[in-house]
């Protein structure tokens, strides 16, 4: 009898110890909904270039600045998005989900003519270059003057900056964002969205 109750209260207090040592998982600061209040890491994840970018877009969108009058669509030319964090992260994901949410509002195209960084689509010129091969169909070959000049360019920058609150690790992750007018140089648009996270420094990886 002895023997057994030596065993459980053994057992207890490993039980006591294993909570004790327990680190809190990472999780988004100022985020109630449970759904979405956990993390995998405290880095950047697609989730969050998700709502960084929808964040982005529906601004963008709420401000006006891209309606015109004639009901035409802008040109714009997407240009350098700085990378300012401790990580290797690859910032076409989140350009791409704002120009894939910029086509589907119906208010801007997207050159692929001239971008920042030489991403643009090289076959706009290739395919120019075939004007003096006779193999190729020249009425199917765009003429000269035919690639539109953009009217509105987007660059950014992504800065992270962290601290140590306690035994808590806060890291915070700010898209900044600004729409830049080509003819005339003036930003027409610029916005910030932060995400936050907070995890035990001693179970932070990234």
């Amino acid at each position: 009898m002895k023997k057994t109750v030596f065993t459980k209260s053994l057992i207890a207090m490993m039980g006591f110890v294993l909570i004790g040592c327990t680190q809190q998982a990472p999780r988004y600061v100022g985020v109630d909904n449970p759904e979405v209040q956990a993390v995998i890491s405290m880095g950047l994840d697609r989730q969050d270039f998700e709502k960084a970018a929808a964040d982005a877009v529906d601004s963008l969108l709420r401000s006006g600045v891209l309606s015109k009058p004639n009901g035409e669509r802008y040109v714009v030319a997407i240009g350098r998005i700085i990378n300012d964090t401790t990580q290797r992260i690859d910032t076409d994901m989140f350009v791409k989900k704002i120009r894939t949410s910029m086509l589907n509002s119906g208010k801007a195209v997207v050159t692929s003519a001239i971008t920042a960084g030489g991403n643009d689509d090289e076959l706009i010129y290739q395919t120019r270059d075939l004007r003096a091969d006779d193999e190729f169909k020249q009425e199917t070959i765009a003429g000269k003057g035919t690639i539109l000049a953009p009217e509105l360019s987007l660059t950014g920058k992504i800065i992270q900056q962290s601290k140590t609150v306690d035994k808590n690790k806060l890291v915070e992750y700010y898209f900044q964002l600004t729409l830049t007018n080509l003819k005339n140089g003036l930003a027409v648009w610029e916005d910030e969205s932060i995400i936050g996270k907070v995890g035990d420094k001693k179970s932070v990886n990234w």
